[in-house]
């Protein structure tokens, strides 16, 4: 973590030495001022590009946009990252900055794809080279966005109670607000349009995503979203979220919110690695609030907004998603049909009976070992269910939408960690060529990587995924229920995995918190 007086002064000498731009490096205008980038592989691409002024003045309130500046910004490298528990990355409060990649700075008004990254409203930055948008772009002619925004308290702790500001619970995504502004009003000059503007994320991100769909000031930014094991069905409840940020404030040594807005970064930052007090373990958790203000409604609860569902959308998911979180089980390879149970109980979030699940997914796949049924059955209930009720709720009122599955397993540890949650980030950035994308850089990876990225671009420009590179994807309905299915072999299944989705459908997948 770094001062954010360091950043800035940082800042400003990189603003004053790139009043003169080496010759032929390319220079966007803004309507804050100019700004310098670089050319790579073809590419056109701007790091680090202010979108907000610094958020430390307004801790917990809703940003701005910078002052304009005079003279040539730097935009070739990465801006701070917000603060967080864990950061292998500069971090600061003055962290609202976006990066580029575009074709060409022309007219072209291609279509935009703005990408919110992951991290469970908690970690992570747009900074991450699995992120690059340049064989997006590339492979596709559109314009690509990645986005820093205030994470974990700094961005989702609900204060209004406390006698902190009402938006204080959403400040976050009212950052990814901001940058939207900032897209609707600059990306025509980056060779984009601003009327063909998609929003996507995984996990956290896609969270983000669909939650925008349900904020009123939000909506008319963007045109089409695609969530990528982003299973939000509900935000914060206030009552819940007050709990937290109580024991936020007393865990920083805070009376007031007025004390905490003015502390160090560091002692909140600090303050946030403490156990969740209503889950009882993990880190704090801060996401979306339901403050009735910025965000009015839940995402998914008891419905899909009707308000939205114009908004083209596609829900996707991993065969696998906790692969991710039970690697180190599935590697050692103790599962047995004796301790299969109690780890069960540990990894769903279902109200069933442990030998039950057992029982019924050894009828099911008799073939599979003990290990096997503990991703499968973790997964179905535990991480697949949110994502099913995003497509039905949408289905439900004739909205738009396209579900898919990725099965294609990550060759780490011999493949037994399935097809994982966040696997689909390379495929779809079409950067498998990276070691962190986990998906190995084989024929198949490449292959299966275009059609994804295709696919997508498709959706991005059309606001309908279908395209040459896959066969004829359907709309999501509730009678066939079609499903993409990622893999080497790309195909539409019906209602995939249904007897596992009717077994957790007896119990509730998740009610409003207080």
């Amino acid at each position: 973590m770094i001062d954010r007086r360091t950043v800035m002064a940082g800042l400003a000498a990189t603003t004053a030495m790139a009043s003169m731009p080496p010759a032929g490096d390319p220079i966007a205008v803004t309507r804050a001022g100019r700004v310098r980038g670089l050319v790579e592989d073809g590419v056109t691409v701007f790091r680090g590009i202010r979108y907000g002024a610094d958020t430390g003045p307004r801790r917990f309130r809703r940003a701005v946009p910078p002052a304009p500046w005079t003279g040539i910004a730097d935009a070739t490298r990465y801006g701070p990252a917000s603060p967080q528990t864990r950061a292998d990355e500069p971090t600061s409060e003055d962290c609202l900055f976006l990066n580029v990649w575009t074709p060409a700075l022309d007219r072209g008004r291609r279509p935009v794809m703005v990408y919110f990254h992951g991290g469970a409203h908690s970690h992570g930055s747009g900074s991450d080279p699995l992120y690059d948008g340049g064989a997006l772009v590339r492979r596709g002619d559109v314009v690509v966005v990645t986005v820093n925004h205030r994470l974990a308290g700094l961005g989702y702790a609900y204060l209004a109670a406390l006698g902190g500001p009402a938006e204080s619970g959403n400040v976050g995504n009212l950052d990814l607000v901001l940058a939207l502004q900032w897209v609707r009003d600059n990306i025509a000059g980056f060779g984009g349009d601003p009327g063909r503007v998609m929003i996507f994320g995984q996990s956290g991100g896609g969270a983000k995503a669909v939650t925008l769909m349900a904020m009123p000031e939000a909506r008319p930014l963007f045109h089409r979203v695609a969530t990528m094991s982003g299973q939000h069905v509900t935000a914060a409840g206030p009552n819940h979220a007050t709990e937290r940020a109580r024991a936020w404030l007393a865990k920083a040594g805070a009376r007031t919110v007025a004390e905490l807005a003015a502390m160090p970064v560091e002692r909140l930052v600090e303050a946030m690695a403490m156990t969740d007090p209503l889950e009882g373990k993990g880190e704090i958790s801060f996401v979306s609030t339901l403050d009735h203000g910025v965000l009015p409604r839940h995402p998914f609860y008891p419905d899909a907004p009707r308000e939205a569902a114009h908004i083209p959308l596609i829900v996707g998911n991993t065969h696998d998603e906790t692969g991710i979180w039970l690697a180190e089980t599935l590697k050692r390879g103790d599962t047995t049909w004796e301790n299969l149970p109690a780890r069960l109980t540990r990894e769903t979030v279902k109200d069933l009976s442990s030998d039950y699940v057992v029982r019924r997914y050894r009828e099911l796949y008799p073939e599979k070992t003990p290990g096997q049924i503990l991703l499968a059955a973790s997964t179905a209930g535990r991480s697949w269910p949110g994502h099913l009720i995003q497509a039905e709720e949408r289905a439900r009122i004739g909205a738009p939408t396209w579900m898919y599955q990725l099965d294609f397993p990550s060759p780490d540890a011999g493949g037994v960690l399935g097809a994982f949650h966040s696997l689909d980030i390379g495929l779809v950035f079409d950067n498998t060529r990276l070691p962190t994308a986990r998906t190995g850089d084989g024929p198949d990876a490449r292959r299966l990587a275009g059609r994804m990225a295709d696919a997508f671009i498709a959706f991005a420009r059309t606001g309908d995924p279908n395209c040459a590179s896959i066969p004829t994807w359907p709309r999501f309905d509730l009678e066939r229920r079609p499903t993409m299915i990622f893999d080497r072999e790309v195909r539409v299944e019906n209602d995939p995995r249904r007897e596992e989705r009717l077994l957790f459908a007896v119990a509730p997948y998740i009610k409003p918190g207080g």
